[in-house]
């Protein structure tokens, strides 16, 4: 299975704190595991904002997805204009372009955040 991994539980797996379900996904070498540039993007602006509660380095996470053979996937304009055809439920553009990825690319967007895993297509709740 293709799982695409959604900022929380890309963090997570970085710091080896996944929930239960996501781990045993995670750990599943039959699954390939992939990131978003969009990951990178969100963890970048976050990381530049220098808040007190957001410590992870972004290159040092990509460092280490690529070392642990994830695979990166880039953001194209398909992507983005994917985002027309959902539904007007989660606010956030991060999550909303990895929504739309995972059903471009035919993978499985794997979440923690329950108002994403309200959305119609190929979402793994973990």
């Amino acid at each position: 299975m293709r799982l695409l991994l959604d900022t929380h539980i890309l963090l997570w797996y970085c710091r080896g704190t996944l929930p239960p379900k996501a781990e045993k996904l995670v750990n599943d070498r039959s699954n390939q595991l992939y990131f978003s540039s969009a990951n990178i993007w969100e963890i970048t602006t976050k990381y530049m904002l220098k808040k007190s509660d957001f410590q992870t380095n972004p290159k040092q996470l990509h460092e280490k997805l690529l070392n642990d053979e994830c695979i990166e996937m880039p953001l194209l304009a398909k992507h983005m204009l994917g985002i027309m055809q959902l539904p007007n439920i989660h606010k956030d553009p991060f999550d909303r372009i990895l929504l739309s990825q995972a059903i471009s690319e035919n993978c499985f967007l794997l979440t923690a955040d329950k108002s994403l895993a309200s959305y119609p297509g190929p979402i793994i709740s973990a």
